[in-house]
């Protein structure tokens, strides 16, 4: 199930055109999608899918998760002080 629900979300996103301009002005950002992973830990804890369902939702989650991870910046390594 999972392979055809993914086939089917890469056919529906090929087919979208992605507009130039966000026409109400709101912006998708990091901080948003970090949002969108612990809603998904929330809902999975209270029981809203069926068992089903879990594979497709994990594997979105785990998507968006190695997103927000690869987005980071990487650690500035910071010159050891020097002592007076």
């Amino acid at each position: 199930m999972a392979d055809k629900t993914e086939e089917a979300v890469e056919e529906t996103v090929a087919e979208t055109p992605v507009p130039e301009m966000n026409p109400t002005g709101d912006t998708l950002n990091l901080t948003d999608i970090a949002a969108v992973i612990q809603i998904i830990d929330v809902v999975t804890k209270r029981g809203a899918f069926e068992g089903n369902e879990l594979a497709d939702v994990g594997a979105v989650r785990n998507r968006l998760e190695k997103f927000i991870n690869a987005a980071k910046p990487a650690p500035v390594d910071t010159p050891p002080k020097k002592e007076a």
